[in-house]
């Protein structure tokens, strides 16, 4: 399914473990390009899903700003 997105929660053994809509899904590392990492945004292109840089650096600044507004005095 074109379009899928996705977060990275980590890697076990041959899988890729991305969190898509609420659930976590256990991709095989063959279908994930090979410089994912952990907390990467990624879409599905094709058969293969790869990181979207933009999505990601979006989604840890509005994280980063959800910690400090726990944080602050």
């Amino acid at each position: 399914m074109k379009g899928r997105k996705g977060y990275v929660e980590g890697f076990e053994e041959e899988y890729c473990k991305i969190e898509i809509d609420g659930s976590v899904e256990n991709i095989p590392k063959i279908k994930v390009a090979s410089h994912v990492k952990r907390g990467d945004v990624v879409e599905l292109n094709g058969d293969q899903w790869v990181p979207n840089p933009e999505l990601t650096r979006t989604r840890s600044e509005e994280i980063k700003k959800m910690m400090d507004d726990v944080w602050e005095d």
